[in-house]
């Protein structure tokens, strides 16, 4: 069994010789992963029936990244636990004046669009630069560990590429056999220490057009839809709205590829309609988001289902079936680290009651999420 020691350490050497890997740990599970590539190869993904951990761009219209299951080595730590939450920042870093002018002149510029009908909604987003006077990457990804249980929390390195480290809350989907599973997630306010807290109309639209697409989009694929009721859920220092969307897999009809070309990206973290709020994101924020606002996760890998035990069966708890496992999960919260700095990704959804103060202080609000953990 790797100890936590052997982890870190295996994945420092790996790193020091500049070869690809990920760590991560899924939602509220104590198991931490690693995933080492044995050359310093760029792998794209391709037709979605290959196996490994992608890393996909916000503009699908670029490749995604591949780490391939079969030339790299597996390794992971059962039972990682902490007792006690590790040291980290309170502040909020300041703002230079005109990083927030920018944003404020951004958002005005996606109201005025939406109110001559551009489109309903748009996710505009902004880089913010923090300087490192020293920086552990290790620490650092073991503070979001620790800090954010419910994230999805990941440490990914390609040299050809470069570092990034997030503490998502949002799922893309996930696939166990033919069983399917997404979650539509927007609305944000500050948790100020209780979960019943009153929601705008603009919040609740918001959310309401991320579920509508994502239902309209999946339609083609699945069947026995089942959509659960909206629920106020915590992720770090905010609250969002959230609703479950499951369904099973029409398989005789089902195309991986085509399934994402169709959420990826969603209007979370794009807007709607899709190709005309794309299309203003790449034209309006005035730098590449790269991996921010894409996805990443497990492709295609290998999921063992044992079979529930009973006494009247006792011969079937020797048997399981093995289902292929797609787990994806939205970049969000993530920041790339480059030139001793933090390049941190932060955005939110504007719609036509959108206030551009406060779309900006929801911007600040999420950057501390990574900003928590820096020295």
């Amino acid at each position: 069994m790797t100890t936590s020691d052997q982890f870190f350490e295996t994945i420092q050497k790996h790193y020091n010789q500049q070869l690809p890997f990920v760590a991560y740990r899924k939602p509220n599970s104590s198991t931490v992963k690693g995933l080492l590539q044995s050359d310093k190869k760029l792998h794209y993904v391709e037709d979605y029936k290959t196996s490994g951990f992608v890393f996909a761009p916000f503009d699908d219209s670029q490749n995604s990244v591949l780490i391939p299951l079969e030339n790299s080595e597996s390794i992971e730590i059962n039972n990682y636990t902490r007792t006690n939450k590790t040291a980290v920042r309170n502040d909020y870093f300041s703002v230079a004046n005109k990083e927030k002018q920018q944003h404020i002149n951004l958002v005005e510029k996606g109201v005025k669009a939406i109110e001559k009908g551009a489109f309903h909604k748009v996710v505009l987003s902004r880089q913010e630069t923090v300087k490192l006077s020293e920086f552990n990457l290790f620490q650092t990804f073991e503070k979001l560990l620790v800090n954010y249980p419910s994230a999805f929390v990941y440490c990914w390195y390609h040299p050809k590429i470069g570092l990034w480290l997030g503490a998502t809350p949002e799922t893309l989907m996930k696939i166990e056999g033919n069983h399917f599973s997404m979650m539509a997630l927007a609305g944000t306010q500050e948790y100020s220490g209780h979960m019943d807290v009153d929601w705008k109309d603009k919040e609740r639209a918001e959310q309401q057009i991320v579920t509508d697409f994502i239902i309209e989009n999946l339609k083609p694929f699945v069947e026995n839809l089942k959509i659960s009721d909206v629920e106020t859920v915590k992720a770090g220092n905010l609250l969002h709205l959230r609703t479950m969307i499951s369904a099973n897999l029409k398989l005789e009809h089902f195309n991986l590829k085509d399934l994402i070309s169709r959420l990826h990206p969603t209007p979370a973290v794009c807007g709607l309609p899709k190709m005309a709020a794309k299309e203003f994101i790449l034209e309006q924020e005035q730098y590449s988001r790269e991996f921010y606002s894409g996805y990443l996760g497990e492709l295609n890998y290998d999921s063992i289902l044992k079979p529930r035990s009973s006494k009247r069966n006792i011969e079937n708890r020797a048997y399981a079936i093995t289902k292929k496992s797609t787990q994806l999960y939205v970049n969000l919260r993530c920041m790339q680290i480059k030139d001793q700095s933090a390049l941190i990704y932060v955005g939110g959804g504007i719609t036509k009651a959108s206030n551009t103060e406060s779309e900006l202080e929801e911007t600040i609000k999420k950057a501390q999420t990574m900003k928590s953990v820096l020295k």
